[in-house]
């Protein structure tokens, strides 16, 4: 298994100009700081905070207890497509508290991942609330966290998920699983924005 983290850093090519911003979304420790870390090519610039006592009257810890650490603005990191484009990859803190920053984070983003912990479902429903109602494309994908498997009918039903929006599990602690994730929003985007591009435009007489 590929390590989250990774010291190395891969200077940006001067040939690269077309950055796409992708966020990654989802409830309090489903990890979305994990993944940021496994698939970027840089160190990624972390807000991550040491949890201590007085939060536990703040935050719902009782479903993650190993946690010892939480984001508390967001996770950057990047990756690389081609010579030209570059997927800029933001986290987004779960705690209830910091969803206020959401909707900043949401501005100008291409595309989203749902991170979903299948033991918690719920907690993702405000994050696809969030996503459909400012339009922004997205996929969802269930982290492996070494439970029992859902059948993707069940999970799609618990989150009364459109039946176009792609569904995948992942190791958020892998990078190819991570990096498989991304490739299949990037090919979400492409067919959704192709359908677009294809659709005739209405003259007005």
């Amino acid at each position: 298994m590929d390590s989250a983290t990774s010291d190395a850093r891969t200077p940006l090519g001067a040939s690269a100009d077309n950055g796409l911003k992708i966020v990654v979304v989802g409830g309090f420790g489903v990890g979305k700081t994990t993944m940021v870390r496994s698939v970027s090519e840089i160190r990624p610039l972390s807000t991550e905070e040491t949890m201590t006592q007085a939060g536990e009257a703040v935050d719902d810890i009782s479903e993650v207890r190993g946690k010892t650490a939480t984001t508390v603005a967001f996770d950057f990191g990047r990756i690389s497509l081609d010579a030209h484009n570059v997927l800029y990859l933001f986290g987004a803190p779960g705690q209830e508290r910091f969803w206020f920053l959401w909707d900043r984070l949401f501005s100008g983003t291409l595309g989203a991942v749902v991170l979903v912990d299948t033991r918690r479902i719920d907690d993702s429903w405000y994050a696809i609330d969030r996503l459909e109602h400012h339009g922004t494309p997205f996929i969802v994908a269930c982290n492996d966290f070494g439970g029992p498997q859902h059948p993707p009918e069940a999970v799609r039903e618990a989150l009364d998920l459109d039946p176009r929006v792609p569904l995948v599990t992942c190791d958020a602690r892998s990078r190819a699983s991570s990096k498989q994730v991304l490739i299949t929003l990037v090919e979400h985007l492409r067919a959704r924005y192709a359908g677009h591009a294809a659709q005739p435009r209405q003259e007005f007489v």
